[in-house]
């Protein structure tokens, strides 16, 4: 090829589509196979090659305009094919790490990577694909088994777009490229708070349950029944029971007062835990003013000077602009993020002058009169979890905006001369009304009642499983809606005794489509040439027969053999079981075998006993994950196999900081 035609070829127009609406139905490209197919045909027509590689992978880019504030904002979608055989890290430990050990070695991976939205305009860098920052990070292996890697939101750092948004486009993405299984570990939080135990209480699922992703693999040993279990536990749990057993805490007013005044909000009966917690998620920060203002006007009269911050959500209701209440506290939270980052950037307290909040809002905000209109506005009000202030810096004599984070005590200039300190944080009783900020309610019964529920010994081991449980899947049934078409699942089966699979479980099969007057040799082609396409392990191979289809001879028709959908064991020869890269859980045969159950590594701390080489959680050893894993560790059974316990009663055998064997007491 021409260098001339290079050139031309790279100026093309860059793909172009629409976020909200990229990756439904037929856009950008309508899938008829598998992964390995439709994901080619996505960037041969989707997506624009880069002239530049990651780490040695060639990489794509597929532009998508989103609309925020009548501004056109574009944001990239990479697309990387990483070579598996190339890589620094060719096993997966995701895979690993939800029981997919025994799946063969995939000879691509492709990762879809949207980076933070203040690198938009910039190529990726080498390490991009171990960052931690960027809002999505998807990779899926080309036989569609695949993990959610990264997605963070507002509440992750992004200024332009939701995690619910972010989630939604990978959804459609998984389903127009045809994934069959992703998988997700759920470590989200809000506002210190872990959602999977949130969600899980008051909706029945994960944050990620919303899109279909279920139970997949616990943690020590936790079983998908144990999981549930505690999940309905949890959430049947009873206001007046709780109310009944908080009585005798210092927690039992608040709570009372919070179970009521929510009740009183909701059209609906509020029983359980569960209710409450769904209604409050509902309402978020809406509480009705009336009620706010009667509890207020019970109230004794307070000096003007000691008076509340506001909150700018309240405050917005009653400012007569021509903006909308979202787009003026979408403005508030730009500028409370802008003197965030210059707070932090600064190492101190000095703030920013209202020309510098105002140019460094509007990379994000094209309305000046907004930006003006809100600025006037940010004075001793609360943003989100921030105290927005305005006050003269007493060296230069300007006028300038800092902020301070609630919960943390400070002195407001204007009150320090009348001595009355400024109270901002929302859990201080004396400026605590219920239904006022409906987050800050209920981070006080999460951590009250589903984490210290009065030392309940049932209540705390159910909110632990449900701690225990961040691994989560979705699977998409498969296709069969395509007319002339057989769609069987073909699992290559190795033809001697494997005992790493044995220990690693059941590899998955590959996606085969053939037309329905295909014959038995035409099937036996195309499983051949799939799995060469995928597996490592398959690269010469050359499939002689079909479990299921033995007493069939290669020129019989298929159709009336066998049905859509149905799965084949696949044997052949050139195999090439000596490949380091057989299954995704590598060549170590470690054995785990935990007092909690566990029996294959689940991604937590483990220790090996140095005598009979079986791992086991450092959590269940009694190793805090604080604590460092001792250079010599010994297990119950093989230490009282060395050491008879002849140890006077009572007496506690140690040896040291450098060693951890169990204690042994004499009966």
């Amino acid at each position: 090829m021409s260098s001339s035609l290079i050139c031309r070829k790279r100026k093309r127009c860059p793909k172009v589509f629409r976020f909200h609406s990229f990756a439904d139905h037929g856009c950008p490209i309508a899938p008829s196979g598998p992964f390995r197919d439709n994901v080619r045909l996505f960037l041969q027509e989707a997506a624009q090659p880069q002239d530049y590689t990651l780490s040695g992978n060639p990489l794509w880019c597929t532009l998508l305009i989103l609309n925020r504030d009548n501004t056109n904002l574009t944001a990239p979608l990479y697309t990387i094919e990483e070579d598996v055989n190339r890589s620094s890290n060719p096993f997966c430990d995701h895979c690993r790490c939800v029981g997919w050990s025994g799946h063969y070695v995939s000879k691509r991976r492709y990762h879809f990577i949207i980076p933070m939205d203040n690198g938009w305009h910039k190529p990726l860098i080498e390490g991009a694909l171990d960052s931690q920052s960027h809002l999505l990070h998807g990779v899926i292996h080309c036989n569609g088994y695949g993990h959610l890697l990264r997605l963070n939101g507002v509440e992750g750092g992004s200024r332009v777009l939701s995690g619910r948004e972010i989630m939604d486009l990978w959804d459609r993405i998984c389903i127009n490229l045809g994934a069959r299984k992703i998988t997700v570990e759920d470590a989200s939080r809000k506002r210190s708070m872990d959602l999977r135990l949130l969600h899980g209480v008051a909706y029945g699922h994960s944050w990620y349950g919303r899109w279909g992703y279920r139970f997949c693999r616990g943690s020590f040993g936790v079983t998908e029944q144990n999981y549930y279990e505690a999940i309905e536990a949890l959430g049947t749990l009873e206001l007046e029971k709780i109310v009944k057993d908080f009585s005798e805490t210092k927690c039992h007013k608040k709570i009372k007062q919070m179970i009521r005044c929510y009740r009183d909000m909701s059209e609906a009966q509020i029983i359980t835990i569960r209710d409450l917690l769904r209604f409050m998620l509902t309402v978020r920060s809406r509480a009705p003013v009336s009620k706010i203002a009667e509890i207020s006007a019970a109230a004794p009269p307070m000096k003007e000077k000691s008076a509340r911050y506001k909150k700018f959500s309240c405050a917005v209701t009653s400012m007569d602009g021509r903006w909308p209440t979202r787009r003026l506290e979408f403005a508030a939270q730009v500028i409370v993020d802008v003197l965030k980052e210059h707070k932090a950037a600064q190492s101190g307290s000095c703030g920013m002058t209202r020309q510098d909040v105002r140019d460094a809002s509007r990379l994000h905000i094209g309305d000046t009169g907004l930006l003006d209109y809100v600025l006037k506005s940010l004075n001793n009000v609360i943003v989100g979890n921030f105290v927005v202030l305005r006050k003269v810096n007493p060296s230069t004599r300007i006028l300038e905006y800092t902020i301070d984070e609630l919960g943390k005590g400070f002195k407001a200039p204007e009150l320090e001369s009348s001595g009355v300190m400024a109270v901002v944080d929302p859990q201080v009783e004396a400026s605590w009304v219920p239904g006022s900020d409906v987050y800050s309610d209920v981070f006080y019964l999460y951590k009250n009642v589903l984490l210290g529920y009065l030392d309940s010994e049932p209540v705390d081991l159910a909110a632990r499983t449900i701690l225990d449980s961040r691994h989560f899947v979705k699977e998409w049934a498969l296709r069969d809606d395509m007319e002339q078409v057989l769609t069987c699942i073909c699992r290559l089966k190795l033809h001697f005794v494997d005992t790493e699979s044995e220990l690693k479980g059941l590899p998955c099969g590959e996606i085969v489509m053939v037309p329905l007057q295909a014959t038995v040799g035409d099937l036996k082609q195309a499983a051949e040439a799939a799995l060469r396409d995928t597996c490592c392990i398959a690269e010469r191979l050359v499939v002689t027969d079909i479990a299921e289809l033995m007493d069939a001879s290669d020129e019989e028709v298929l159709f009336g053999l066998i049905r859509s959908g149905v799965e084949l064991s696949v044997m052949g020869v050139a195999i090439d079981s000596c490949t380091p890269l057989k299954y995704q859980g590598g060549c170590d045969n470690s054995k785990v075998r935990c007092e909690c159950g566990a029996r294959d590594d689940d991604g937590e701390r483990m220790v090996a006993c140095d005598i009979c080489e079986v791992w086991k959680h450092t959590r269940c050893c009694g190793i805090d994950d604080s604590e460092k894993v001792p250079p010599f560790f010994a297990c119950p059974g093989c230490w009282d196999s060395l050491v008879p316990p002849r140890v006077e009663s009572g007496f506690s055998l140690n040896c040291g900081d450098d060693f951890l064997i169990p204690r042994v007491y004499s009966l």
